[in-house]
């Protein structure tokens, strides 16, 4: 055991990591890449699927011989991935038709709209426990096959893609799935992944035929759905390959769940919140799907082999960490770091609100046509401003999603588990503890993600034995407390909601 890892592949929206785990749950090995963001026009986002490939293959490699570890110490690979990206690969070379859709892509909201005029939005979310949405994948891979380049499968016809896809020839997934491919030659997703497709059914547990008709997606085009941790594992990396060794790759989780999953949260009435390029605010609603009545998911948690399926409540909001990446974008800052030393400068942001609706609002607000908006500005309003707005943007979307979730299942928020890369930031955590007036717990590993996908795939392969074990793991690092009066948050807060008000419905030509 002592000379045993697990090691986990995050991959991410702006780039892939690979981190090892000893037996503690302590880091031992890490490496990172990025990869291209690209925006063919305003609204849309891809990825390269095969540069994400290349990447995987680079950081694992990277990361094992900075350690000086080889790939037979590892006792199995887990997986964990931005949820949603979709792509559409040929069966037979593995050759992606078009690049992946990005889960921020914002192409088919038309889509959408045709489909809430047609009043499909309860029956999907019923099916499904999701917002209607071009966040999800469901239309990101019906566009693909009406819109991907014929040329890239040696066809004249842009019909031919539905063809081939009709005729089995084509596969989808999300990234996970793509990277199983991959690395095992199988065509397999988890149940979490399968959940956020918009395309399979919550509560039976299966892919739904009258979505995948709805959306013109053939039955073979859809992986294989299996428990999240999986002792039948979902195959092995070839002898031959990239790593020279058969590890076994056994667990995965999209990346919010795997977060879930690496906080321990493993309790009905836990929760985390993950500070990402978004952030994703997950409570375990145990064995039952609790239906939002305020603009939540009702997603898969995560399951463990021969278990039932643990369900949880999740609000997804598409910008946080983004935001602070534009601030640097624009010049505003020169690096994240000193966000929290120019937001101490000032004592307020002197009324002014940053709403990041970049790529629309998720939850509990869902509409894909709003967008950034700084209000409250005067000649008095100086860069410090902006920055603390930016900061206290994150959490009042977060407060947002708190009291949602309060009103959909009862229990009151005490402590909020919390991580991610924008957790470091001290100054924020005081400010979201302050916010929405609950303790927040950060633990000594904040990568919580790829350690999530590590414990599910160490657990199907006995590396772990039970959960307590992984409960174990879990430490602290730092608690904040509120230091703001409650009604001095109230008011504040009360602010933020004309703000997000002037930012609704407001891109009208896309």
């Amino acid at each position: 055991m002592a000379d045993t890892y697990v090691g986990a592949i995050d991959q991410g929206t702006t780039g892939t990591r690979f981190m090892v785990f000893d037996h503690s749950g302590q880091v031992v090995a890490n490496a990172y890449e990025q990869h291209e963001q690209i925006y063919p026009e305003p609204g849309w986002v891809e990825h390269d699927p095969v540069e994400i490939w290349e990447n995987t293959k680079d950081v694992v490699t990277t990361g094992l011989e900075d350690a000086g570890l080889e790939a037979t110490q590892l006792a199995a690979l887990g997986i964990t991935n931005q949820r949603e990206t979709t792509i559409v690969w040929d069966a037979e070379t593995g050759d992606p038709v078009h690049n992946a859709l990005v889960w921020q892509d914002r192409r088919t909201t038309d889509r959408v709209e045709e489909i809430q005029e047609e009043d499909k939005v309860e029956w999907i979310r019923g099916k499904t426990g999701l917002e209607c949405d071009a966040y999800f994948s469901a239309t990101k891979v019906e566009w693909i096959l009406d819109n991907a380049d014929p040329i890239k499968l040696q066809r004249s016809r842009p019909e031919d893609v539905r063809d081939r896809a009709e005729a089995g020839e084509l596969l989808m997934g999300t990234i996970d799935t793509w990277l199983i491919y991959n690395l095992t030659g199988n065509h397999i997703t988890d149940v979490t992944n399968a959940s956020r497709t918009m395309l399979y059914n919550i509560h039976d547990l299966a892919w739904d035929h009258e979505l995948m008709e709805e959306f013109g997606v053939p039955e073979s085009m859809v992986p294989e759905v299996r428990p999240s941790s999986d002792e039948e594992t979902y195959g092995t990396t070839d002898a031959d390959g990239f790593l020279g060794a058969e590890v076994p790759v056994a667990g995965a989780l999209g990346d919010q769940q795997a977060a879930l999953f690496g906080q321990t949260c493993f309790d009905e009435g836990d929760a985390k919140n993950t500070y990402g390029t978004g952030s994703f605010y997950l409570m375990n609603t145990g064995e039952e799907a609790v239906e939002s009545d305020h603009g939540l998911l009702t997603t898969i948690g995560f399951q463990r082999s021969g278990e039932p399926v643990n369900y949880a409540l999740e609000g997804s909001i598409f910008i946080t960490g983004a935001a602070i990446e534009w601030l640097d974008d624009v010049d505003l800052i020169e690096d994240a770091a000193e966000t929290a030393e120019l937001a101490r400068s000032v004592d307020s942001t002197d009324g002014v609100y940053m709403v990041p609706a970049f790529t629309g609002l998720g939850a509990p607000h869902w509409d894909g046509r709003a967008r950034g908006t700084i209000v409250g500005m005067t000649r008095g309003t100086r860069r410090e401003h902006i920055v603390r707005a930016t900061l206290e943007s994150i959490a009042y979307q977060t407060r947002d999603i708190a009291e949602a979730m309060e009103a959909d299942s009862g229990v009151d928020t005490t402590s909020l588990r919390v991580d991610g890369g924008a957790v470091k930031n001290n100054f924020l955590c005081q400010l979201q503890s302050d916010i929405i007036q609950t303790e927040i717990a950060r633990p000594e590993v904040d990568e919580t993600t790829a350690l999530g996908s590590a414990y599910a795939a160490g657990l199907a392969v006995g590396y772990w034995d039970t959960i307590n074990e992984l409960r174990s793991n879990w430490q602290v690092d730092r608690s904040f407390e509120p230091e703001m009066e409650a009604e001095d948050a109230d008011a504040m807060y009360d602010r933020w909601d004309d703000a997000v008000e002037r930012s609704l419905d407001w891109a009208q030509e896309e």
